[in-house]
């Protein structure tokens, strides 16, 4: 997106993020990561869902918040999918405690779900579609929910670096439809490609892209069926 200046470093963060250690601005953000790996684990929602979470902010609010504000919000919101808060709850007991008033008992929580399968790499029986050294071209799609493919590669040409394993596909896993696994392939972009004048000499931009985001480019063979 473009209108945004610059991006400027604080060089407190860079040497706190080079310790290695956790860094937090003010104490409630790491609160919300306490909340949020449990949860996560216990399989509350998986890492695609709380991703959409996010995506569904309005954009003014998104622009205008705090980086682990977005986490609260899509973990709240994640909750209230999977019935364990109820819609409005978080709201009513806010305000409860922000006018000085003793908010109601929270009501117990349910047994979690069962933990999903560990790590997101499945085995899958076709062939992979693409090949390594095959010239591909991102779709342009413009999908209602979830996606892993980046507005900015939607229909440019790159070349197929390395053929990975089959994954959990983000867009169908994001919304409860299954884990739908595909191939996945580093894709070489050249900034030339993506941005056209506005792209640094000698750039390349590797994305791994999921098998139905890609077609072959024209003039390439399809080494199988359409995904």
């Amino acid at each position: 997106m473009h209108g945004f200046g610059r991006v400027d470093l604080d060089p407190e963060d860079q040497a706190v993020n080079r310790s290695g250690q956790p860094h937090f601005h003010h104490p409630w953000e790491g609160r919300v990561v306490g909340m949020f790996l449990p949860l996560l684990v216990q399989g509350w929602f998986n890492i695609d869902a709380f991703r959409h979470g996010i995506e569904t902010l309005g954009p003014a609010f998104y622009l205008q918040s705090h980086y682990f504000e977005r986490w609260r919000h899509s973990v709240a919101a994640n909750l209230v999918r999977a019935g364990v808060l109820a819609e409005g709850e978080l709201e009513a007991r806010t305000e409860a405690l922000r006018q000085g008033r003793a908010a109601a008992p929270a009501a117990p929580l349910p047994a979690p779900p069962q933990p999903p399968d560990p790590g997101f790499v499945r085995e899958i029986a076709a062939a992979p579609r693409f090949a390594e050294g095959q010239w591909v071209r991102a779709r342009k799609i413009h999908p209602p929910g979830h996606t892993r493919l980046p507005r900015y590669a939607r229909g440019k040409r790159g070349r197929v670096e390395r053929v990975l394993p089959g994954f959990v596909f983000p867009d169908a896993h994001a919304h409860g439809q299954g884990e739908e696994p595909q191939y996945l392939y580093s894709v070489a972009f050249q900034g030339g490609e993506l941005w056209g004048d506005d792209g640094e000499p000698g750039l390349v931009v590797y994305l791994d892209l999921f098998e139905s985001y890609l077609e072959p480019e024209a003039g390439e063979p399809d080494t199988g069926e359409a995904a």
